[in-house]
């Protein structure tokens, strides 16, 4: 990505089918400004548009931050009232990401920091991070967080929220926000796997499963099930569908097309 905005400031790394997206400002705790905005805007982008990536990993440079939240210095010289331009949507928060994007968090995960891991749809987090929604401290808004009802218990969200406190790794897994919590030396290797385990799989499934979780959040049993048949529809059309059953009964590994 060196010909892209924000390339310095967001790494991005493909292997096996998985793309690796760092934020590469640990000299100030990974804090999101305009370039790192710039950045990831582009490796989004990168990840949706390559046929050859299936899933991606965000992270942050160091041990210590995954992202402290957005550029405090950044926004005081910016000025501006209301929720910063540059921070305002993306497009894996608008859901314009359909691949799989695990959040491995090294580090401390604060205000906007914690946004991101809220946009990822799977989390690993080393034993040493921690999660919190610091707005409350610095007089600030956190609009973002409206979905963490969602994710986690209304009045768990409230506390979050209220008193700016963070919390540890296991007790975000404990409320379902983490799905694994490793040693920091092995956050890499488990983001890895899980990865490599998603990446394995037919690739029209696992998207239309991420879109219908979206989707579907908030709706009752019918509509949610009218939605689900919707989103799975191409999926039974695909080759795919045809090539999984014909692969079980030939006895080896699938050949997924992706169509």
């Amino acid at each position: 990505m060196a010909d892209q905005p924000g390339a310095d400031a967001v790494l991005f790394e493909v292997s096996d089918g998985v793309a690796w997206v760092t934020i590469n400002r640990p000299e100030a705790r990974n804090a999101v400004n305009q370039a790192v905005t710039e950045g990831l805007a582009a490796a989004w982008d990168r990840v949706e548009s390559d046929d050859d990536i299936a899933v991606a990993v965000l992270t942050g440079a160091g041990e210590a931050a995954f992202s402290a939240g957005a550029d405090l210095k950044e926004m005081a010289a910016r000025a501006e009232r209301g929720l910063p331009s540059h921070l305002a949507g993306s497009r894996l928060a608008e859901g314009g990401v359909t691949k799989p994007v695990i959040a491995a968090v090294n580090g401390l995960a604060y205000a906007f920091g914690f946004n991101l891991v809220m946009q990822c749809d799977l989390c690993v987090a080393a034993d040493h991070a921690r999660f919190g929604i610091l707005e409350a401290k610095v007089g600030r808004g956190s609009p973002w967080a409206a979905q963490l009802g969602w994710l986690i218990p209304p009045r768990t969200a409230m506390e979050l929220l209220c008193t700016a406190e963070p919390i540890s790794a296991q007790r975000a897994y404990e409320l379902g926000l983490v799905n694994k919590v490793v040693p920091a030396a092995d956050l890499k290797s488990a983001a890895a796997e899980l990865a490599k385990t998603i990446a394995a799989n037919a690739p029209l499934t696992v998207r239309a499963g991420k879109a219908m979780i979206r989707a579907t959040a908030g709706l009752s049993p019918a509509e949610a099930a009218a939605v689900a048949d919707e989103i799975y529809a191409p999926v039974y059309s695909s080759d795919d569908a045809q090539e999984g059953p014909r692969a079980f009964a030939e006895k080896r590994p699938p050949r997924w097309q992706g169509r």
